[in-house]
């Protein structure tokens, strides 16, 4: 069935056992990993991604995408090529044993370039990956945050339409133009025919709120999709037990929160 729920359960728990029971309560099969017991899925060892993997095929989950850290947050343009062409590897295998397709990545922060260098080295770079990713079969979804093409609709298709190729995609995240400051359903509305993946959260300034009660749009982002045939999953990553790439540690109600916000991102979409 096109278009299910699934979650980003990291920041409800930190191991698998508690992401998986939150996923239950909520009725959800589908969940996009990023980390377990604080470590990077790229980064488990083959020991422990197996167990992930025998867990999750156990409860009947499946994998929708694997959030890595290639171009985000704590890797500038200027971080080893080698080593992110390493992390895709490894999570091109873990896609093939979990059976998804899906590589969120970033687009690669500044670090000194000048604007026409940054592009640039970001395409150059990209244009790689997504070679390497379609040798190994999985697409990668380049989310609408941190990097040269974050928070600009006409960058993320320059980049696009300058990579071409069928293992680039996008990823929009509801949230992210309101935390960063621009508007993120005119972004949306650029890059819509481009989307392959729906992160969901809302906001207001900095601060993040239950899906539907921010100054993101989320309602209107989906009817959007939903009317231009979006038939992906949509993945619930709140912000609201935990910031990923903040200080901070998981909240005391994280879960409850992570649940409370699954039940409003279910409630808009019907």
């Amino acid at each position: 069935m096109p278009g299910e729920l699934a979650g980003i359960t990291d920041e409800a728990a930190h191991d698998l056992p508690a992401q998986l029971r939150v996923l239950a309560e909520l009725g959800w099969s589908r969940i996009e990993l990023r980390s377990v017991d604080r470590t990077p899925v790229a980064e488990l060892s083959d020991r422990a991604f197996d167990r992930v993997a025998k867990s999750l095929s156990d409860n009947g989950v499946h994998a929708v995408c694997l959030a890595s850290r290639i171009g985000g947050w704590s890797r500038s343009i200027t971080y080893p090529l080698e080593l992110e062409l390493a992390e895709l590897d490894v999570l091109g295998r873990r896609c093939g044993d979990l059976g998804t397709r899906f590589v969120r990545i970033m687009s690669c922060p500044n670090e000194g370039l000048g604007e026409q260098a940054w592009r640039d080295r970001v395409i150059g770079r990209i244009t790689l990956f997504a070679t390497r990713a379609a040798e190994l079969g999985v697409v990668l979804v380049l989310e609408n945050c941190s990097g040269w093409a974050g928070t600009s609709g006409a960058r993320i298709l320059d980049l696009v339409e300058s990579v071409d190729s069928p293992a680039l995609r996008v990823l929009f995240d509801t949230g992210n133009g309101v935390a960063h400051g621009y508007d993120g359903y005119a972004l949306l509305r650029q890059v819509l025919p481009h989307v392959a993946h729906v992160h969901v959260k809302d906001a207001i300034g900095s601060r993040f709120v239950l899906p539907g009660t921010g100054d993101a749009r989320v309602a209107d982002c989906m009817e959007l999709l939903r009317d231009k045939g979006y038939r992906g999953d949509w993945s619930l990553e709140p912000h609201l037990g935990l910031v990923p790439h903040e200080p901070g540690e998981l909240a005391e109600d994280a879960a409850a929160s992570f649940v409370a916000a699954g039940r409003a991102m279910a409630g808009l979409l019907g």
